[in-house]
């Protein structure tokens, strides 16, 4: 573009686009409206990209979920196991102070 209006305003006696520089001005429209249209399709496919991965992390996300309340699940077994073990170990120590005295 620089070289556009250098060649026009400086170079030239008889510029053939002089100042509003008209034929520029058609130039990079007709540029912008070949552009506009790849631009949207190329930003359609991204879209349409990140829906996918989204919906990826979502599934990745939800079998997260599950697996995570399994192992509370797990957890909570094992910790009134713990519990259910140590009430007889007291009561096991209990009787056997009592069965020493």
């Amino acid at each position: 573009m620089s070289v556009w209006i250098a060649t026009n305003i400086w170079l030239l006696r008889r510029p053939f686009d002089p100042f509003p520089f008209i034929l520029l001005n058609l130039l990079l429209s007709c540029v912008a409206a070949i552009q506009a249209p790849v631009i949207m399709m190329s930003q359609n496919r991204q879209e349409a990209k990140d829906r996918a991965r989204a919906e990826k992390d979502l599934q990745i996300n939800i079998k997260a979920e599950h697996e995570i309340k399994t192992l509370h699940e797990k957890l909570e077994r094992l910790q009134a196991s713990i519990t259910e073990h140590h009430q007889a170990m007291t009561r096991l120590l209990a009787s056997l102070e009592t069965r020493d005295r």
